[in-house]
């Protein structure tokens, strides 16, 4: 008899998993749509296409999040080296009956935190430098109880292979750009046309692809604060975090954020470089406000005989 799927003490998060098969699927379509428009338009580099596409793709499930871990500064450490976070994500990890992911530090003073890996058994939670320094023990608990909620919902694992797909699409251009065009000749009508369309196809799927990662990502996170409330029992903690790291993001170097600031998706709280930032305007994150309101209501709750 095959064993049964592990299942962590997590609330379950029904709204969550739809949206996150609801995402994959419309990402998986506009991928095989994106390669198909590409076939139709170059059909000399078919082979090539179809080569680097599936190449591209088993490369974005296997080692996108060694590759979004390693931008993020991530060095996995050993409980000598670090035994108070390690300590933490043990009490998380039973209390949660969960397996133990990989640690790491980032050394940044950026106070942050983020969970990536395609699997619980790939899993790897990191916290900055910065954010240790900063955090109480009930408060860096609160956090990380929210990183490795991700974890145990997969939803990290989602958001680390759809946020790819815009990168992706680049790379098919300059590959069908460069491999098919240049071959066919400067006389051709068709050539013409392709050279217009193909980077309009890319770019109308980058911007598809981004909209869909940003929805997704911004319920992800009240349902990571909500599930990590509701495990640890301390959502006061958690809200004292966040507003923590929050409000010391103003006292952050601008360039220390703006190395921070292409990663937002997978942080705990976004990093922004200037207050007129764009990110702003299309967050992976809800507000503070929207994230201290749930948090103020899952206390009112607990609190009630």
């Amino acid at each position: 008899m095959a064993a049964t799927r592990r299942r962590s003490r997590y609330a379950p998060d029904h709204g969550l998993t739809t949206r996150m098969v609801t995402t994959m699927f419309l990402i998986g379509l506009l991928y095989v749509v994106f390669v198909g428009v590409l076939l139709a338009l170059v059909r000399g580099a078919w082979p090539v296409i179809l080569l680097i596409a599936g190449g591209l793709f088993i490369a974005q499930f296997w080692f996108s999040d060694k590759i979004a871990a390693h931008g993020m500064g991530a060095r996995e450490v050993t409980p000598e080296q670090a035994p108070e976070l390690h300590g933490a994500v043990d009490r998380i990890c039973a209390l949660a009956d969960m397996p133990k992911p990989r640690v790491a530090i980032a050394d940044s003073d950026v106070p942050n935190a983020f969970a990536t890996g395609r699997s619980q058994k790939t899993a790897l939670v990191c916290a900055t430098t910065g954010l240790l320094r900063r955090l109480e023990p009930e408060e860096l608990e609160g956090v990380l109880a929210h990183e490795l909620s991700h974890v145990a919902h997969r939803d990290v694992a989602v958001m680390t292979i759809a946020s790819f797909l815009g990168v992706l699409a680049g790379v098919m251009t300059r590959v069908a750009l460069w491999g098919g065009l240049g071959r066919a000749g400067r006389g051709n009508s068709n050539t013409a046309l392709a050279v217009v369309l193909i980077p309009l196809v890319s770019a109308v799927v980058y911007v598809i692809s981004f909209l869909l990662t940003r929805l997704l990502s911004r319920y992800r996170e009240l349902s990571a604060d909500r599930a990590a409330a509701l495990l640890t029992g301390r959502p006061s903690a958690l809200a004292a975090a966040l507003t923590k790291v929050t409000g010391d993001m103003a006292r952050i170097p601008t360039q220390d954020l703006r190395k921070a600031e292409p990663y937002n998706a997978f942080w705990f709280a976004p990093a922004f470089s200037s207050r007129e930032s764009l990110s702003r305007l299309l967050s992976s994150h809800p507000t503070l406000e929207q994230r201290l309101e749930q948090l103020g209501r899952i206390s009112t709750q607990l609190s009630r005989p």
